[in-house]
């Protein structure tokens, strides 16, 4: 576990990963299962699913409760700032040309993101300068 004073840059960024993302994350580099959460949390394995899913969060307590499980602060599981990880256990291991894509996938991937937002700024400026129209 790592203090991430550059978040922005990290495999499980802000800017990089979602919550669900760094909950999968960390349950792999505790060489959990889903099931095996599910069962020490005390919640269903659907809700595990829904978390790395990416669909819901969890309510405070079990937030706290999922961070203790993971060793990572409850900060950097909401925003990959702060004690986390720094990237997959096994990064180190790959290929040089596998490595280099992953890292072209990422940069992809913040590339959508930011996209994305920006597609939903405009459409609410749209939607009001409709509804203004009308």
């Amino acid at each position: 576990m790592t203090d991430l004073s550059q978040a922005e840059d990290s495999w499980f960024g802000a800017e990089s990963a979602t919550f669900g993302d760094r909950v999968a994350g960390a349950r792999e580099a505790m060489g959990m299962s889903q099931a095996d959460l599910s069962k020490r949390l005390g919640v269903k394995l659907k809700t595990i699913r829904v978390w790395e899913d990416d669909l819901e969060e969890p309510r405070a307590n079990k937030l706290q409760l999922l961070a203790g499980m993971l060793n990572v602060s409850m900060s950097w599981l909401l925003t990959g700032e702060g004690d986390g990880l720094n990237g997959p256990a096994d990064q180190a291991e790959l290929p040089a040309d596998v490595a280099d894509l992953l890292s072209e996938i990422r940069k992809i991937k913040v590339s959508m993101s930011q996209t994305a937002d920006r597609l939903g700024q405009m459409e609410k400026r749209l939607r009001a300068t409709l509804k203004d129209d009308v």
